[in-house]
């Protein structure tokens, strides 16, 4: 790669260069600017390696082959048709993603789940008087609220497009965080960074398992609002689980649940799949909430793991979506 990398050396220019290095020698820890490059014009049959392509390998992914294998992240320009669409385009190699293939690994949807696996049925289905959706201890340790709608309409009215809870095991760590901005960083460190803080949640007592799994969040994930859809961006050093309705491929009855390796990003939810979506049942763990996305830092849950359940897991994030008008 180094002849090639040295000639796309040449074509930038020295603040290009300059905002290169920051994001290198940072490893993406906090967003810098797009590094433009003027478009290859054609030649011949054979192309040359796109600067994209050429900088994630020499700086990211050694084994990267195509440009259909990377996302532009929601901070770069050159991924939303920007001032550099036409005659420039972007190489910062921070500025993307690879992408994430859902597997195969999926857990059926039992119609009669064991006695022991069963929650408890309530006594009157009402929404969580705390906000949340789903497995709240303000309600029982296993019962699920049904689809709580008074908050999508509040959240529209007010400008959020999703709000997160923070879970250790079946206990919720600190107040809903509401978010307006189109892209929102979930994080315990990352510096110059702003978004949601777990490091900054106290809780009066947390195992030696829930302390292990917090100290590899790290930089953590970037969740983003892109057209059709909710991104996750795996920002942190280790594996993030996601689950969500819309996850599985079409007509799956299953749970689906992908492992999102670091670098990665993955397609969480898609709005036109999840349209007129009725709530399910998971066994064990109640009415799941068509609008809503699980993510576990660092454990995975489900048919290909020893928890079966994503509350067995030390830390994990809930996405409560508004819902469509």
């Amino acid at each position: 790669l180094k002849p090639a990398a040295h000639a796309l050396f040449k074509k930038l220019k020295d603040e290009e260069l300059e905002l290169l290095v920051q994001a290198v020698e940072s490893r993406g820890a906090w967003e810098s600017g797009c590094v433009w490059v003027p478009r290859a014009e054609p030649r011949g049959a054979k192309q040359p390696l796109p600067p994209q392509v050429l900088l994630c390998r020499l700086y990211r992914w050694p084994d990267l082959r195509q440009p259909h294998e990377l996302k532009h992240l929601c901070y770069c320009s050159g991924g939303w048709g920007g001032c550099g669409d036409a005659a420039a385009l972007c190489c910062n190699p921070h500025h993307f993603s690879r992408l994430a293939v859902p597997g195969e690994c999926r857990q059926p949807l039992l119609a009669h789940p064991p006695s022991d696996l069963r929650s408890p049925e309530p006594a009157q289905d009402r929404p969580c008087p705390c906000g949340c959706r789903w497995l709240c201890p303000a309600v029982t340790a296993l019962l699920s609220p049904l689809p709580d709608t008074s908050i999508s309409r509040s959240t529209v009215k007010d400008g959020y497009w999703c709000k997160l809870a923070y879970w250790e095991h079946r206990t919720r760590v600190g107040r809903l965080y509401a978010v307006h901005e189109a892209s929102v960083n979930i994080f315990c460190e990352l510096p110059r960074g702003s978004g949601f803080c777990l490091g900054q949640l106290p809780a009066a007592h947390r195992s030696r398992a829930v302390r292990r799994a917090r100290g590899k969040i790290g930089r953590g994930l970037l969740l983003s609002r892109e057209p059709g859809g909710v991104w996750a961006y795996n920002r942190s050093e280790h594996p993030i689980f996601v689950s969500s309705p819309t996850l599985g491929p079409p007509g799956t009855h299953g749970l689906t649940v992908l492992k999102v390796l670091p670098g990665y990003s993955a397609k969480v939810f898609d709005y036109e799949r999840a349209g007129g979506a009725g709530g399910r049942r998971l066994p064990g763990e109640g009415p799941c909430d068509p609008h809503s996305v699980r993510i576990s830092f660092a454990k995975g849950w489900g048919p290909c793991y020893s928890r079966q359940f994503i509350t067995s897991c030390p830390c994990w994030l809930e996405v409560l979506l508004n819902r469509p008008l």
